[in-house]
């Protein structure tokens, strides 16, 4: 089945827990701490797949995870990192925020990587926290939560020669005497439910052809099968404007498509274009050939898709005015963008109606890995809430004793020497 459009959600591991542990051997009464840190959570990736054409593999995949990293241990063992999760799209994928509606990438080179939901750190096991006045740490952090998005992918055919026209035109029966595609074709409209794509050859060159499926009038605003389609011929250098011959009036029909392209926009009116007005081989149409050539002048050629007369002149003229595309560097193996850079690790502080909020990464992590119980833990916390300006903002806003300060999935109470 062929899918061009999909939404998808992608989530990234969270990262492991850092954890508090201290060394036990016999004849060592008080071991040192030995608290591993947590795996950093996977990633998601999308790589661009020469061997795929469709979006249809994700059609029952609505949401993408990648594995969490695993918590710490003791004698310094660090937890294991996250496995990432390739996601395989095809050439010409457009990757959109689906919250901002930003375009985030347009992935066009065959192994082509970018990361859309990157994986979070893992916390800091005890060990990381020795000082020379802080010996025994009960103090460790979570591990971050992995990035989540929920992302629009829509495909964008790669294609340099794009075949346009209305229904049964005979866009399909061309692309098969142009090239050596062998698409589906019936003798009724819409025939082509999906594009098709066909490689041209002449002499040392090739060209990509895609066969469009057919416009109608209204084609822009979602009728029939036209703007699902049309996005399929953005990318192309030139259009073939296929024309039916046997039609009553082929100039009138040729009008109707290009109303659909102007309105359409993107530029495609712009486009070199040539008319292939097919079907020669019947009566009417080669009778009305010679007039509809003069009509349309030198960017006109009467062909028949069916017995593959003038089929060789229109391929010449096709290569003539496709210039040799300019070579793609394939992307460093290993080499992975990012998708949406940097992650905030700014800190908030928010009154509610029965308490306080206060909201940032690395305080968020810390608040639920340390140990409560130890006035050392307690004391090390006051202080990052000292040092980045949070109990000042606290106090600020008017925090008191007994007050109930909520960071993260922690609730504390204020005393005058800090949460606790």
């Amino acid at each position: 089945m062929f899918l061009d459009q999909v939404r998808i959600t992608v989530k990234g591991g969270d990262g492991g827990r850092g954890i508090i542990s201290f060394r036990r051997e016999a004849h060592v009464p008080r071991g040192g701490p030995d608290g591993g840190d947590g795996g950093r959570g996977g990633s998601v990736v999308l790589r661009v797949d020469s061997g795929t054409s469709t979006l249809s593999e994700l059609r029952f995949k609505k949401t993408i995870a990648a594995q969490n990293g695993a918590d710490g241990g003791g004698k310094n063992k660090s937890g294991k990192a996250g496995g990432d999760v390739i996601v395989r799209v095809p050439e010409g994928t457009v990757v959109v925020d689906h919250a901002t509606g930003e375009r985030v990438a347009d992935l066009a080179t065959p192994g082509e990587e970018i990361v859309v939901a990157r994986g979070g750190q893992g916390g800091r096991g005890n060990a990381r926290f020795v000082s020379s006045t802080r010996r025994v740490p009960r103090i460790a952090e979570d591990g971050s939560p992995g990035e989540s998005h929920e992302l629009d992918l829509e495909l964008k055919l790669i294609a340099d020669v794009g075949l346009a026209g209305l229904p049964n035109a005979g866009k399909s029966s061309l692309l098969a005497a142009l090239t050596r595609a062998q698409p589906k074709i019936a003798a009724y409209p819409f025939t082509t439910l999906s594009p098709n794509l066909g490689v041209a050859r002449l002499e040392d060159r090739e060209l990509v052809i895609a066969d469009i499926p057919g416009l109608i009038e209204g084609a822009h605003t979602g009728a029939g099968l036209g703007e699902d389609f049309l996005r399929h011929i953005e990318r192309t250098r030139l259009l073939v404007h296929v024309v039916d011959l046997a039609r009553e009036d082929p100039l009138a029909d040729i009008a109707v498509v290009d109303a659909e392209l102007g309105a359409y926009g993107h530029g495609l009116m712009e486009r070199p274009r040539l008319f292939a007005l097919n079907k020669l081989d019947l009566f009417e149409g080669r009778e009305r050939a010679p007039t509809i050539t003069r009509a349309l002048g030198p960017t006109a050629i009467a062909v028949s898709a069916v017995t593959g007369e003038h089929v060789p002149d229109l391929l010449k003229r096709i290569f003539a005015e496709c210039a040799p595309r300019e070579t793609h560097v394939p992307a460093p193996p290993g080499e992975r963008r990012i998708a949406f850079e940097g992650r905030s690790r700014d800190w908030t502080v928010k009154k509610e109606r029965d308490g306080y909020r206060v909201r940032g990464d690395r305080v968020e992590r810390l608040a639920t890995g340390i140990d409560w119980e130890s006035p050392d833990a307690a004391a090390y916390f006051q202080r990052l809430l000292q040092k980045n300006g949070i109990e000042k903002e606290l106090r600020k806003l008017g925090v008191s004793d007994g007050d109930t300060v909520r960071i993260g999935s922690k609730e504390l109470e204020w005393t005058e020497g800090g949460p606790g």
